[in-house]
């Protein structure tokens, strides 16, 4: 039997994301979303508890994720998980780590000091997150000065 692995989770992006290339070209972004979850305990006092996954998109979409995300940007993802592991040069320890690789994302909101863009009303296209969504425009450039054939994505 072949395994299936997808998460999808959504929440605001604890730091800026950092991107690399790699030895061969490739753009890779990493970053990490901060997702929040509220539940009673069994003495039913309300309790918060937030989980930091960390997420790596490739190519477009990691341009894309670093060219418009910032640090409490709201985001929707998708992707595979995937586990890493290696061994800390320093300390000599394995070390592991378990993470969302993107397949699709989607901008969700506006937090007003994290991110100016926000989805278009008029139904543009995108190969990034069309399920979900994904298409962004600048809230401060007039559609009359939008031509979609320039868009990237």
């Amino acid at each position: 039997m072949r395994g299936f692995s997808k998460a999808i989770i959504a929440g605001n992006v604890t730091r800026d994301p950092d991107m690399r290339t790699t030895g061969s070209g490739s753009q890779v972004c990493s970053f990490a979303v901060a997702v929040n979850r509220s539940f009673r305990d069994s003495s039913g006092n309300q309790q918060d508890q937030v989980s930091y996954i960390d997420c790596v998109a490739w190519g477009k979409s990691a341009e894309i994720i670093c060219q418009y995300v910032h640090k409490g940007s709201p985001l929707l993802v998708s992707g595979r998980l995937e586990q890493r592991s290696w061994e800390d040069k320093t300390s000599g320890q394995k070390r592991s780590r378990t993470e969302i690789v993107i397949e699709d994302f989607s901008f969700i909101g506006n937090s007003g000091n994290a991110s100016n863009y926000t989805p278009p009303s008029k139904g543009a296209k995108s190969d990034v997150g069309d399920d979900l969504g994904g298409e962004i425009v600048p809230d401060d450039v007039p559609d009359d000065q939008i031509n979609l054939d320039e868009i990237p994505f």
